[in-house]
C-alpha cells in the first residue's frame, strides 16, 4: 500500500514548491555518468523518511551492491519502511543476505517469479520453463512517494562505474512530480501481483549468527580501501553539491510512464496491457527522423520492414547499438547480425559500439555519458521532440516475455541531446555499418580524422564469428 500524503517530509519540502510553480509537469534529470546514478540513490535513501520502494532485475554482492543494501538497512533502522522487489534469475548467491534483510522488522522482501529449487536452479528451468523464462525486468528506485529513479541500470559495479572489469554505459533519469505517482502505483501493481513471492516463502529463514555475519562482512566492503575511495569520490561530485544546494536543474515537461501489466510474468496478459502497444499509442510515427539505442537490438522481421519504411519514405532512421566484440550477450548478437543487411539497403544508417573507446576530455551529455564501456542504455529520441528511457529492449523477449518499465518525456531538450550525440559523439566511438559497392558488410571506425574500414566483425576471432554464425540459424529468435 502507498503511503500517499508525504508533503511534510524532507523531499516532499523541497520537492513541493517545484512541483507547484509547474503545473502538470514532472521535472526530469538526466542520470548519464554512473557515479551520479550511484548518488543519487545513496542520498534518496538517506534523504527517505517514510517509504523506499524498489524494484531491480539484478543487484550484485559486490562493492556497490553492498553500499546499497546497507543504505536501505540504516534507512530501515530509522523507521522508513523499505519494500524490495527483486529479480529471482540473478540472485544466486545472495539467499542469507535477502533473507536477513528481510529479518528487519521494516524490510520486506518479495522476488519475482521465483525458484522454487534454491541449489540447483537449472532444474527449475527444466521442470518450469514457460514460467521461469518469464522475467522481471523493470528498475525503479522511489522515495516517500516523491522522487524516483527509473532507466536502464541494474546495481552493481559496472553500471555505477565502480568496477576494474567490464563497464556499461546506460542512461537512467530522476525525477520528481505527477510521474512519481504513477511510478508509485505501478510498483504496488507488481508487488502485490501473483508472481511477486514473499522472501520467507522462498528461502530458509536466517539464525541470528548468520545475520551478524551478513552484516560483518558489509561493513568490511564499507571499510576496504577502494569503497572508502569511492565513497569519497561520490560525495565531492558536482552532482553531489548540486543536489544538497538544491540547485539541480530539472527540465520541466509532460512525462508518460508506460509499463507491463505484471500479469505478463504469468503470461496472461493482454496486449492493450503490454508497454509495447501503449509505447505505439503514444508515439506517433516519426516525420523527420528516428535515434534509437539499444543495447540489446533484435527487430526480427516486423521491425526490419518497419524501420526500412520509414527510410525509404525520406526518415531519417540511425540506429546504435553493440558490437560483436562490445556485447556481453553473443547470441542476441546473433539475431540482430542476420538483419542488418536489409536496414542498411533500405537507407537506415547502422553503428555498432566500439568495444573500448577513449573517455570525453569533458563530461559528455546525452545517452553515452563520458566512460569507457559497453552500451547498456536504451533511450530514442524522435523529431527531436519527444525522448524514450527505460528498460525496453527492442527484441522479442522485451516485447513479449520480461516485464519492463520506461518514460516517454516530451522533451525537446533531452531528445536533442540524444540526436546532438549520434551527430557529435557516436562516430567517434562506434563502427558506421555500411555496404561496399558489391553489397558486403563493411565497418568503418575513426581514428584521428582517419578512416579505418574491416572487412568483417572488427577485434573478433574466427571461432565467435562461427558460433555466431551458426545460432543465426537456429529458431531461437523468439527467445533473445
Amino acid at each position: 500500500m502507498i503511503l500517499h500524503d508525504m508533503s511534510d517530509t524532507q523531499l516532499g519540502k523541497a520537492a513541493l514548491p517545484l512541483v507547484q510553480a509547474h503545473p502538470d509537469k514532472s521535472g526530469v534529470f538526466a542520470l548519464s555518468d554512473g557515479r551520479d546514478a550511484f548518488a543519487a540513490r545513496v542520498l534518496l535513501a538517506g534523504a527517505s523518511e517514510r517509504s523506499l520502494d524498489i524494484q531491480y532485475y539484478i543487484w550484485n554482492d559486490d562493492k556497490t551492491g553492498t553500499l546499497l543494501f546497507e543504505a536501505l538497512r540504516r534507512a530501515a533502522d530509522r523507521g522508513v519502511r523499505v519494500r524490495l522487489l527483486l529479480d529471482d534469475n540473478n540472485t544466486a548467491g545472495l539467499d542469507t543476505v535477502l533473507a536477513a534483510l528481510n529479518a528487519h522488522p521494516n524490510i520486506e522482501v518479495r522476488l519475482f517469479n521465483p525458484f522454487i529449487q534454491r541449489r540447483w536452479r537449472v532444474l527449475g528451468f527444466l521442470t518450469d520453463f514457460w514460467r521461469l523464462n518469464r522475467r522481471m525486468h523493470n528498475k525503479s528506485f522511489t522515495a516517500d512517494n516523491q522522487a524516483t529513479i527509473i532507466g536502464g541500470r541494474n546495481v552493481g559495479d559496472e553500471y555505477f562505474d565502480a568496477g576494474q572489469g567490464l563497464s556499461f554505459v546506460d542512461l537512467d533519469v530522476l525525477a520528481i512530480g505527477p510521474v512519481v505517482d504513477d511510478v508509485s502505483n505501478d510498483f504496488d501493481r507488481y508487488w502485490t501481483s501473483d508472481s511477486s513471492y514473499p522472501a520467507e516463502r522462498v528461502l530458509a529463514r536466517v539464525s541470528h549468527t548468520a545475520i551478524a555475519e551478513v552484516t560483518a562482512a558489509a561493513l568490511r566492503v564499507e571499510r576496504d580501501p577502494a569503497a572508502v575511495a569511492y565513497m569519497q569520490a561520490i560525495a565531492s561530485s558536482q552532482y553531489v553539491q548540486q543536489v544538497l544546494a538544491g540547485q539541480l536543474p530539472f527540465e520541466w515537461a509532460t512525462v508518460h510512464m508506460v509499463s507491463d501489466d505484471p500479469a505478463k510474468g504469468l503470461g496472461r496478459a493482454r496486449d492493450d496491457e503490454l508497454l509495447w502497444t501503449r509505447l505505439k499509442q503514444l508515439l506517433k510515427a516519426p516525420q523527420l527522423e528516428l535515434e534509437l539505442v539499444s543495447p540489446y537490438f533484435v527487430p526480427g522481421k516486423d521491425g526490419v520492414a518497419y524501420f526500412s519504411a520509414l527510410a525509404r519514405q525520406g526518415i531519417k532512421v540511425t540506429i546504435l547499438t553493440n558490437s560483436l566484440a562490445a556485447t556481453d550477450v553473443a547470441a542476441v548478437h546473433a539475431g540482430y547480425a542476420k538483419r542488418r543487411q536489409p536496414m542498411l539497403e533500405a537507407g537506415v544508417e547502422i553503428f555498432e559500439m566500439e568495444p573500448e573507446f577513449s573517455p570525453a576530455p569533458t563530461k559528455a551529455h546525452g545517452p553515452l555519458g563520458s566512460s569507457n564501456a559497453s552500451l547498456h542504455a536504451k533511450t530514442f529520441s524522435i523529431d527531436r521532440s519527444r525522448a524514450f528511457v527505460g528498460s525496453f529492449n527492442f527484441d522479442p523477449r522485451s516485447q513479449r516475455l520480461n516485464t519492463e518499465l520506461g518514460f516517454v518525456i516530451d522533451s525537446p531538450t533531452m531528445a536533442q541531446a540524444i540526436a546532438d550525440a549520434f551527430a557529435t559523439i557516436i562516430p567517434a566511438r562506434a563502427y558506421r555499418v555500411r555496404l561496399n559497392d558489391s553489397g558486403a558488410l563493411q565497418w568503418v571506425a575513426q581514428n584521428n580524422g582517419q578512416e579505418i574500414v574491416f572487412d568483417q566483425e572488427p577485434r573478433t576471432g574466427f571461432w565467435l564469428r562461427a558460433f555466431v554464425a551458426a545460432l543465426s540459424m537456429l529458431p531461437i529468435e523468439w527467445l533473445l
